[in-house]
């Protein structure tokens, strides 16, 4: 799977959560970082490069600061641009069928404010509605938003867990079940040089693998049970 990280920020080199997100991408070929305010100064889209970029991904990732419940002005220049009929939506308007589309959004209000009785009013499934609807008009498939509040307020293990969960978001296909995320730690823990590590790590390493698939084992035994029994607790 090949993921593109369409990023909008008049600033991004004074934005320490943009900074973050970016020094947190993982090492691979499959990865796209396109900072669009960078690529077009003067804000002269070249539109068949973009579409063809867009075709070579299977998941596209928006990401933004929320500005004003919506994105800075570069990103929504950039959708007026590009996703043009015939291309994405309309008659032979199909090229974007079935590919993904995720948004992460670095928000500055704490998560209560977003949810009801909040002092914002609206919820964020609501205010993102916009990008449900451009999916669905392209034929996207529209993935559960990564939201990230307050960034400079988190502590070090709070934006650790972020970084964490950031990549996988960005790599794993079904990334919000827990056997994909499971596959995807065992995985990286494959690729660690454990030469560089304080010793005994290996064994602690080891430790860590056995509990993820003895965990593994009791839960596809309970989700067997519950299919024998008709899928009811």
């Amino acid at each position: 799977m090949k993921t593109l990280i369409i990023v909008s920020h008049p600033d991004i080199d004074e934005s320490g959560s943009q900074q973050y997100l970016k020094e947190a991408l993982p090492d691979s070929s499959d990865i796209t970082y396109h900072h669009l305010e960078a690529t077009y100064p003067d804000g002269e889209i070249d539109i068949e490069q973009e579409q063809a970029l867009l075709q070579k991904h299977d998941r596209i990732i928006f990401q933004f600061p929320l500005y004003w419940y919506s994105s800075p002005p570069m990103l929504k220049h950039w959708l007026d641009e590009v996703l043009t009929e015939n291309f994405a939506y309309g008659y032979g308007g199909n090229k974007l069928k079935g590919k993904e589309l995720g948004l992460v959004l670095v928000i500055g209000m704490p998560e209560k404010e977003y949810q009801v009785g909040g002092n914002e009013g609206f919820s964020l499934s609501a205010l993102t509605t916009p990008y449900q609807a451009m999916a669905k008009k392209t034929q996207l498939q529209f993935l559960k938003p990564f939201l990230i509040f307050q960034f400079h307020y988190m502590t070090e293990n709070e934006k650790k867990r972020i970084l964490i969960a950031y990549q996988q978001y960005l790599m794993i296909e079904k990334f919000d079940t827990l056997r994909a995320k499971e596959a995807w730690v065992l995985d990286q823990m494959e690729t660690i040089d454990e030469e560089m590590l304080p010793a005994g790590s290996s064994f602690i390493l080891d430790q860590i693998k056995e509990i993820i698939e003895d965990n593994r084992m009791e839960l596809d035994e309970i989700q067997m049970y519950l299919e024998q029994a008709g899928g009811s607790l």
